[in-house]
């Protein structure tokens, strides 16, 4: 079986993953990319390291040729966009893999509280499977649009599912300190984002608000069976890529460091990225860098009883073009890590 396959954004740092991925995969022809700045050129244009590809050119987003014979459709265009092309896609009989934000959140004014503006297929929302594989699988097996998580919420949902779900924490605390590469931010010029601006720093930013937000307490209060809120911080990181999430609980037991291991070895033993780490082990991104995992650690506090768990991940693979590819896999009845065995690039 050869899936077509189209990229909508295909030379934004998520739509070039998406190719480096897709390239590689055994089951894949891709088929369709579109980009806006870079329509009738070559993809490798945009993106020399992807001179291997020499047959992709670019199209504009209102140039549909083709798109009728796509079995698979991955947006990964910027938020707003995507609702405006998934109902096109899906009349095609064309499954999408949403990278955006647009099919993430289930309540329309929960989306236009966060992004200003009402959604443009609120009648979508009910039926997009939330795109985590570890907690959605046979939601996306079915499903004919998939929201793919936020980078953030990938990073936090892994860490707190075990024990949220198993009643081990105080849903009422939760603290959540998240650092990113700065590819997070996306391709598009912005002084905040410059090398002048970030190199040699560390801040924080959107303290008092950031948009994965609503998409993370969502989530966490469908594993909890209550609405939650969290205190969720994001920080950038003077580097390209990668996420560490610090994630701060208060537990309901006492438990040792060694059972906290265990809950999670033992909720995710069958997943094939996520590992968690032996004690005196800690996740640092430059150990997941290029790769599809998800490190997870856990300390506990003797002092002030409270319960730290560190999750990393790639931002652009896991969380976002890996996590796609992933998603894609489950929705084709493919075995889950096609396409997605490559090892950490490290240094």
């Amino acid at each position: 079986m050869r899936i077509k396959v189209a990229i909508l954004g295909a030379t934004g740092y998520t739509g070039g993953e998406l190719v480096r991925l897709l390239a590689r995969h055994p089951q894949v022809q891709i088929v369709h990319v579109t980009s806006e700045r870079h329509a009738g050129k070559p993809l490798r244009n945009a993106f020399p390291h992807l001179t291997s590809q020499p047959e992709l050119v670019c199209r504009s987003l209102e140039d549909k040729k083709g798109l009728e014979n796509i079995d698979v459709a991955f947006c990964a265009l910027p938020h707003l966009a995507s609702m405006r092309e998934v109902p096109y896609l899906l009349a095609q009989g064309t499954r999408v893999v949403d990278l955006s934000a647009d099919f993430r959140l289930h309540d329309p004014l929960i989306y236009r509280t966060w992004y200003g503006t009402d959604h443009l297929a609120p009648q979508l929302l009910p039926e997009a499977a939330y795109g985590l594989p570890e907690l959605h699988r046979s939601n996306i097996a079915s499903a004919r649009l998939v929201a793919n998580p936020g980078c953030y919420p990938t990073s936090v949902l892994l860490a707190l599912a075990p024990l949220l779900k198993g009643g081990w924490i105080d849903p009422e605390l939760l603290i959540i300190d998240s650092k990113s590469g700065v590819s997070g931010a996306g391709r598009s010029a912005s002084q905040d984002n410059l090398f002048t601006e970030i190199e040699g720093g560390f801040r924080a930013y959107k303290v008092e608000g950031h948009r994965h937000t609503p998409e993370i307490e969502q989530e966490l209060s469908l594993l909890a069976g209550a609405d939650l809120r969290v205190r969720f911080v994001p920080h950038l990181l003077p580097q390209s890529r990668g996420i560490l999430s610090t994630c701060h609980l208060r537990p309901r037991v006492v438990r040792s460091q060694a059972e906290w291991q265990e809950i999670l070895h033992t909720f995710y033993h069958d997943e094939p990225f996520v590992q968690v780490l032996e004690a005196g082990n800690w996740p640092a991104t430059s150990h997941v860098r290029g790769s599809n995992y998800c490190h997870l650690g856990v300390a506990v506090d003797s002092r002030t009883g409270w319960l730290t768990v560190l999750s990393v991940i790639d931002n652009l693979v896991k969380g976002a073009a890996g996590q796609a590819v992933q998603n894609m896999n489950v929705m084709f009845g493919m075995k889950e890590g096609t396409g997605l065995e490559q090892l950490p690039l490290f240094p």
